[in-house]
């Protein structure tokens, strides 16, 4: 279990964190210290406290375009996440992978993924590798509702049925792709599609963290033990738009009755009640501090160098199989 998350309150402050990092995000997307928007993950933050909560800490996750959750669940360092939003050279990838491709491999964060399901199959590498080598790790990936309908989805579920690979499948099921309610736009279901290819799936309150947790401390103990992989549907909910810009476009795809129905049932609430008050407003005390030095930090940072412009865009040194340096 990752280290940091075992107790309510521990489970409680990681939610937090991730909430106020997105609440900075935000107002600093509207600043405009960070360029080009952000797909926040605020009411979704039990999903990735609570999976990353039953990994161990040298586990491996894949995310999402939405993965700043899941980049903080897993224990990357919140001021060089926000410095890499932001575009600067102290981020986690040198300002240059930005929010929808975060990476930090040294906590098992194989990185973020622009593209809808994309994350699934590099997974099922991770996976594959883990297996080959018996290095006991599990890997989980996370994908939305929207990410059933692609392809690349169904071919990594087949293979990681096939092969019985160490992998678990997060979908996070918040009832939109982007502006698409999932009731018209996906026929069947995901615990029916994991079901196709003999995968163990359940449904699950993808509100409550300890639900999570639990579910996917069973599916990791399953991993662990070369039984498989699993699926986990974790319904879910976004409070806020699918990207920063439906600010400035004002689309109307929901009701705020049903954006108001959802918030009755905020993660963090529901998490906070299992604390005392006391506890929850020093955790709340703790988190603001923490997220003031890590916008202090992420907005003293220096940009890159445009010298550098084309660095890291290529691998270098690489051989193949077989193959003898020159």
């Amino acid at each position: 279990m990752t280290e940091g998350l075992h107790t309510p309150a521990e489970l409680y402050r990681r939610m937090r964190l991730i909430r106020v990092f997105e609440e900075t995000a935000l107002r600093l997307v509207k600043s405009g210290d960070i360029v080009g928007g952000t797909h926040p993950y605020i009411g979704e933050e039990a999903v990735a406290v609570g999976v990353c909560a039953a990994l161990a800490d040298d586990d491996l996750i894949t995310s999402t375009h939405r993965g700043h959750g899941h980049v903080l669940a897993k224990g990357s360092d919140p001021a060089r996440m926000l410095a890499e939003l932001a575009g600067r050279d102290t981020g986690l990838n040198r300002g240059r992978g930005g929010s929808m491709h975060a990476a930090d491999v040294s906590v098992g964060i194989l990185g973020a993924n622009a593209i809808v399901g994309a994350a699934a199959p590099i997974a099922v590498g991770a996976a594959w590798a883990a297996q080959r080598s018996g290095s006991g790790k599990v890997v989980a990936t996370f994908f939305g509702d929207g990410g059933l309908n692609q392809g690349v989805l169904l071919e990594a579920l087949n293979l990681a049925g096939l092969w019985q690979l160490p992998v678990l499948f997060i979908c996070e099921n918040n009832g939109y792709a982007t502006t698409m309610p999932t009731r018209t736009g996906v026929a069947g279901t995901a615990v029916g599609r994991a079901e196709a290819f003999g995968i163990p799936a359940a449904t699950v309150d993808g509100m409550d963290v300890e639900e999570v947790r639990d579910a996917a401390a069973e599916a990791a103990g399953l991993a662990r033990r070369g039984e498989g992989p699993s699926l986990i549907e974790c319904m879910t909910y976004r409070f806020g738009p699918h990207h920063t810009m439906e600010h400035r476009i004002k689309l109307s795809y929901r009701t705020q009755e049903e954006i108001d129905e959802w918030r009755t049932r905020d993660p963090l609430d529901i998490q906070g009640r299992r604390i005392s008050p006391a506890i929850r407003d020093q955790l709340d005390a703790e988190i603001d501090e923490l997220m003031a030095r890590a916008e202090r930090f992420a907005l003293d940072s220096p940009h890159p160098d445009p010298a550098g412009a084309l660095d890291y865009l290529y691998a270098s040194g690489l051989v193949p199989r077989g193959g003898v340096v020159d």
